[in-house]
């Protein structure tokens, strides 16, 4: 037999069995390494898109509160945001709520493939107007009769006269006013250049070199300034030259006050704790430091061609370097006022026998003139005849403090009422009562007949506004621990039993103020309550046993028995618009 070769068929089979076999176990095992991959990646993805929907929700609450807080437009409230980010356009829910007391409620929702994050923040006023006296009198000075009482401190930038009846339980102190003229002053109108200052160290400070003309002591400096956000209060300073540049030496600082700033220039007053006399044959720089800040910052005008032709500006940084303005050769605007009127303490009737008095437990009398005064405290000045304590002991005069509220917070407080609307005609609130604001009315404003008129927003009564007939008009009780404010370019009238009051919480007041410049600007008589009367251009009169909480005027006359009763949360006033129209950030967190 031939052998024959027996060829086997199954070794190709068994071939591609033992290639699937390690396919299979490759792909196990590269399944098993890429699925967990794919899972984190998966995750990674989700984190990435999580976080990236919480910073479209930041951002759309960012810019909410940079519109809330520099009285930009929010859009329509409800409807969504559009921003731009990452290379696309970004639409962002957005929820504007107003809580009670004033404070504001802002909820952004980030959405970014179907991952959503929410944030949520809250917004409360900024520290506002203080007023830190009973009682805060201007240049025309205050006059006590037939019983009047401060059951608190004054400073007044006039005199202060008083019959043997009247008492002051606190301090008095009246301070030498200021001359009604600046001895120098720059700029009026619509300011050409505005310049920015606060924002960075380079531009933290502003000054102006200046020469005076008269030989009197510095008494108060005038600012025409606006800012952006909430930024610190900032210091002015009096400084010497040295060769042309700001010198090291500080000859008098104040305040400038934040509160004080509005978003819209205005003319502000900056007083001084002491008040050197300048010598009129040298330079000097006022100097404005501020803090640095890129969101909150000053803003000061400023003309061009050198309209001020006994200085010049420069911009840079108290220690640090400083650098002329861009462009060079402009002149801020600002008005420094000398020294006016010697302020005074008399009793009226001149007699030892018969004096005025002050301090009921403890309390100083202090002013450059002091006659006919008791004191229980000490007697400060540098003449006087009839007191209770002589001789006087000797200390640097009081210095002119400014008025805590300022024009650019009154017209901060019209605009706040404009968004209202406006109201033609005389508006009347008789027994049946009513519920009012924001609005401006173009007529006089009348509540009697025992009505309640409650204000649930800023009122600016272009005519005079009458309180009486046993009235009551009162903040809303949203209003919590906030203040309001009624504005009246005529005169205000609160008589025969007319009230006016808070929300009724602890610390709420409402403003009665009247721009009047006449005698008459505002008459109190009977009533009142939680109020405080504001009249920086003209006279308040209380009378007939009216109460208030603090007064503050260009000249004053309290006389009848009448009181001015001061409470310790005056110190820091919160309106719920104007000079408290800053806002803090009171929380801030993720609430989904």
């Amino acid at each position: 037999m031939k052998n024959k070769k027996i060829i086997k068929k199954n070794k190709g089979a068994a071939m591609i069995t033992l290639v699937f076999f390690f396919m299979f176990i490759s792909l196990t095992i590269l399944i098993g390494v890429v699925t967990p991959v794919v899972r984190e990646f998966r995750i990674a993805s989700e984190n990435f898109n999580s976080k990236k929907a919480y910073f479209v929700a930041e951002s759309g609450i960012e810019d909410m509160v940079y519109r809330v807080k520099n009285n930009m437009n929010i859009g329509t409230i409800g409807t969504d945001r559009t921003l731009f980010m990452d290379n696309s356009f970004l639409s962002i829910p957005t929820e504007f709520t107003d809580l009670n007391g004033g404070r504001k409620q802002i909820t952004t929702l980030g959405d970014v493939n179907s991952n959503q994050r929410k944030v949520n923040l809250i917004l409360n006023t900024a520290a506002g107007v203080s007023f830190n006296y009973g009682v805060l009198v201007g240049q025309g000075g205050v006059e006590l009769d037939g019983s009047g009482t401060i059951n608190g401190n004054i400073y007044a930038n006039g005199p202060i006269t008083g019959d043997s009846s009247s008492v002051i339980t606190g301090t008095a102190i009246s301070a030498n006013s200021p001359s009604i003229l600046s001895d120098q002053s720059n700029g009026s109108g619509s300011p050409v250049y505005d310049v920015i200052f606060g924002n960075n160290n380079s531009t933290q400070d502003v000054a102006q070199s200046f020469n005076l003309i008269n030989s009197s002591p510095l008494n108060k400096v005038q600012l025409y300034i606006k800012k952006i956000g909430s930024p610190s209060n900032a210091t002015v300073k009096i400084m010497n030259d040295s060769n042309g540049n700001i010198g090291s030496n500080i000859l008098a600082s104040g305040t400038l006050s934040s509160a004080s700033v509005a978003n819209s220039y205005g003319w502000i007053d900056v007083s001084f704790t002491s008040n050197p006399l300048l010598d009129i044959s040298k330079k000097y720089w006022l100097v404005v430091d501020a803090s640095t800040s890129s969101s909150k910052y000053y803003i000061i005008g400023a003309t061009s061609g050198d309209t001020y032709p006994y200085g010049l500006s420069k911009i840079g940084q108290i220690g640090g370097s400083w650098n002329n303005t861009t462009p060079a050769g402009l002149d801020y605007y600002f008005n420094i006022y000398l020294g006016g009127i010697n302020g005074s303490i008399t009793g009226s009737s001149g007699s030892q026998w018969n004096q005025l008095h002050v301090g009921t437990i403890s309390g100083s009398a202090q002013a450059h003139t002091i006659n006919y005064t008791n004191a229980t405290g000490n007697i400060y000045c540098k003449s006087g005849i009839g007191n209770n304590k002589s001789p006087c002991l000797d200390q640097p005069d009081p210095t002119y403090i400014a008025f805590p509220v300022s024009d650019a917070n009154i017209t901060e407080w019209k605009t706040d009422a404009v968004s209202g609307g406006t109201y033609v005609g005389n508006y009347i609130v008789g027994s049946s009562g009513a519920t009012l604001g924001p609005k401006k009315i173009i007529g006089d404003l009348t509540v009697s007949n025992g009505g309640t008129l409650t204000i649930t927003g800023t009122l600016w009564v272009t005519g005079n506004i009458i309180l009486n007939g046993g009235s009551l008009t009162k903040l809303a009780a949203n209003y919590e621990s906030n203040d309001g404010v009624i504005v009246s370019d005529g005169t205000i009238t609160v008589s025969g039993g007319g009230h006016a009051n808070g929300s009724g919480s602890t610390g709420s007041y409402l403003m009665l103020l009247s721009l009047s410049d006449l005698t008459t600007a505002m008459n109190i008589s009977g009533g009142a309550g939680a109020v405080i009367a504001y009249a920086p251009n003209g006279t308040i009169t209380i009378s007939g046993g009216a109460s208030l909480k603090e007064a503050t005027g260009y000249q004053m006359i309290i006389e009848g028995g009448s009181n001015i009763t001061y409470e310790s949360g005056l110190t820091n006033n919160n309106f719920s618009s104007g000079p408290s129209g800053s806002w803090n950030i009171s929380s801030w967190k993720e609430s989904e």
